[in-house]
């Protein structure tokens, strides 16, 4: 088939890949422009780009798809089909209607459920049993389209944000070579009930409060791994946890219960959680054993949540 890829992040990445290794022909990449990165700040171009220039496919990176130079592009590819995975732009519908087989979104969720920008950190801050991919017939509405393939697995009790990230990638990039090989599909209009939308997460979210439940803590300290990390107030410092378990125990919400070199134990509003995984800000993700010998900590000190 001829195809016009457009996605951005390495989840988008991994289609990619596996759409040219499938034997498509991809006519051209749509990505976002490059961005400052890493200590220098200079340009870096996205992952996506990164494999299309691997392949030698050309890239457009527009700022829009909302002017008539850049939809006049996209139309002269003549391309059977658009695949869209974390693109980052809204397509008009003068787009979506440019290929023969329409726009085909790679989701990672079960739609209806946790439509929008941020489906895997939503899954696990709601607790949910599974996830997978939906692959969606695009169309005007955020994440409303009718859905034509459709792959579930559960989330697993230590699942964190990237774990769940690399599991869907690899599920997208199967699907929708399964997808394009099927063409044209029968299309699932998506049930009015169930619906829910995952809000782009913000660094503010990441913020502990420990009179939540062990059990909640735990998925938001999964959720928040790797971006932006969860965080903890010690001594008038921030601190990131990255790695916790469940355990009982009870106390003043933050108060430490105990101290090994396994773990801290932190008393929340029902349980307790042991974190094995700090970071001081500035400094580097350490196991306890290793934090502890630069930030000593006992029993009945205190952590809290928010500034």
């Amino acid at each position: 088939m001829r195809v016009i890829f457009a996605g951005t992040p390495e989840f988008a990445a991994q289609a990619l890949s596996a759409i040219v290794a499938a034997g498509h022909q991809v006519a051209l990449v749509l990505t976002q422009p490059d961005r400052p990165a890493g200590r220098g700040m200079s340009l870096q171009p996205s992952a996506v780009k990164q494999v299309a220039l691997a392949h030698r496919i050309e890239v457009f990176q527009p700022l829009t798809l909302k002017d008539a130079e850049a939809q006049a592009k996209v139309a002269a590819v003549g391309a059977e089909v658009m695949v869209v995975a974390a693109y980052g732009l809204i397509l008009p519908q003068a787009v979506l209607d440019l290929p023969r087989f329409g726009c085909l979104n790679i989701h990672a969720s079960l739609l209806p459920r946790w439509r929008g920008a941020a489906p895997i950190q939503r899954a696990l801050l709601a607790g949910d049993s599974e996830t997978g991919v939906c692959i969606m017939q695009m169309e005007a509405g955020l994440d409303t389209g009718p859905v034509l393939m459709r792959e579930a697995f559960p989330i697993a009790g230590d699942d964190t944000t990237a774990t769940l990230h690399d599991k869907l990638a690899a599920c997208g990039a199967k699907l929708i070579v399964d997808a394009l090989a099927g063409l044209p599909l029968p299309a699932e209009v998506q049930s009015g009930e169930g619906v829910t939308y995952a809000h782009k997460i913000e660094k503010a979210e990441a913020a502990i409060d420990w009179t939540r439940s062990a059990a909640e803590l735990d998925r938001h300290i999964r959720a928040f791994n790797p971006f932006p990390g969860a965080q903890a107030q010690f001594a008038g410092q921030s601190v990131k946890l990255w790695a916790a378990r469940p355990v009982a125990g009870q106390g003043e919400p933050g108060c430490v219960l105990t101290v090994d070199r396994h773990s801290v134990v932190i008393a929340c509003g029902e349980g307790a959680l042991a974190v094995s995984e700090l970071q001081k800000a500035g400094g580097k993700r350490l196991p306890v054993q290793q934090f502890l010998a630069g930030h000593p900590l006992q029993p009945g000190d205190r952590f809290s949540g928010r500034d």
